[in-house]
């Protein structure tokens, strides 16, 4: 009997603010960007903000309007990997079977497991148990026999239980639930689908597959088939090596810039963060996109193919700014994003350019890997390159937190 979990960490951010410091545990309590650098909107929020109304994306201040006793505290993403690890080191304890669908949720396949641990539901349980005794916050659990109705099953009930959809019990539970909770159903989707008066997930199990094939392709019949039941797409092992398709960073400005000069520093720190990623994955990258964000919130970008594929962030940063010269910059910049694409395992043979200085790459090799080092054991403001120091307003404090959040 096939049985999968889904375990989501609840309020994940927030929760663990709230564990560190046990002085929030009763307040109103959102982390948040900071409104100084206009990185002004919620990233988390806990229980009792949840019940005030608090949305995560929202505004910062349209957040203080519904609460105005809401206490804000600012991200420490190196603490959540932190817990985030120990949680998974948990979970791996009751098999080899764990697919993480971001830093704070993922699957497990417990088929194998229940002879040694009891049933599906009882490990459930014992994980919610011992994740609060031993970690000090709460996670939800859905047990189902695919993967897609674990995930609804621990979005259901929250915080803090565990919820059971089996063979005998899903259409009762879940087909009454509205098409846009089932997984890899997104906003744009749900229209279209609302529009051919498919409102449940039970409207989409009982539809003609073949007009959902027709209007949406082979997601159609996917979609047909999840909400009817039919999944069985396998839990990974959690130490395959899962390669992501994009790794990228981006910032919003704490002032608008106008010099070319300023927006390569901050590409710089951005390539920065990038290549530290990378490598912390062993992963190279043979795409490059840039991104502007001008102040009117109006938006270019644009993505090459490099002839290398690489992690160092000198070379990241050099094709960058190829992409930024080739823009005619229209007017004061808000946002620079930096993203990397088409990577893969550092191990893998790459072939290089008959023009390439392999002394020269392997001198920035090891100049890298002592940086990673260094910034390991004392922070990433504990080196910087002279470039960003040129411009300190600018870069300053510009560390992990002050990024978007990268999925596990």
């Amino acid at each position: 009997m096939r049985r999968i979990l889904h375990c989501d960490a609840n309020n994940f951010y927030a929760s663990v603010e709230c564990m560190l410091d046990p002085t929030l545990k009763d307040k109103f309590v959102a982390v948040s960007g900071n409104p100084d650098k206009r990185h002004g909107i919620i990233l988390a929020k806990n229980q009792k903000a949840k019940e005030c109304g608090i949305k995560t994306g929202e505004v910062i201040w349209e957040a203080k309007r519904k609460c105005p006793e809401l206490v804000l505290v600012p991200p420490q993403f190196d603490k959540y990997v932190h817990y985030s690890d120990m949680i998974f080191d948990i979970y791996c304890q009751y098999t080899d079977r764990v697919e993480p669908f971001g830093i704070d949720e993922c699957w497990l396949d417990v088929s194998s497991s229940m002879r040694l641990f009891g049933s599906a539901e009882r490990i459930a349980d014992e994980l919610r148990q011992r994740i609060k005794d031993e970690i000090g916050i709460t996670i939800s659990v859905g047990v189902s026999f695919n993967k897609v109705f674990a995930k609804l099953g621990s979005d259901m009930k929250k915080p803090d239980a565990t919820t059971v959809i089996d063979e005998d019990n899903y259409k009762t539970k879940v087909w009454p639930l509205d098409v846009a909770d089932m997984l890899m159903i997104g906003r744009h989707t749900t229209q279209k689908l609302k529009a051919i008066g498919i409102n449940t997930i039970g409207d989409l199990a009982g539809a003609n597959p073949k007009i959902l094939v027709d209007k949406f392709g082979i997601n159609g019949q996917k979609m047909y088939d999840n909400a009817n039941g039919i999944n069985d797409e396998e839990v990974r092992l959690y130490y395959d090596k899962h390669i992501p398709k994009s790794i990228g960073n981006s910032t919003t400005l704490p002032k608008d810039l106008t010099q070319r000069a300023e927006a390569k520093a901050v590409i710089m720190a951005l390539c920065e963060m990038v290549a530290i990623r990378l490598r912390r994955h062993n992963f190279v990258a043979g795409g490059m996109h840039l991104g502007i964000r001008y102040k009117d919130l109006s938006y270019i970008g644009k993505q090459i193919k490099l002839p290398l594929k690489i992690n160092s962030a000198s070379s990241l940063c050099d094709y960058a700014m190829q992409i930024y010269d080739s823009f005619r910059i229209a007017m004061p910049i808000r946002l620079l994003s930096v993203s990397t694409f088409d990577l893969s395992l550092g191990s893998e043979s790459v072939q290089l350019s008959m023009l390439d200085d392999i002394q020269k790459s392997d001198k920035l090799a090891r100049l890298d890997k002592s940086f990673d080092e260094i910034r390991k054991k004392y922070g990433y403001d504990a080196m910087k390159s002279a470039s960003l120091m040129e411009y300190p307003f600018i870069t300053d404090g510009l560390v992990d937190s002050d990024f978007i959040p990268f999925k596990k």
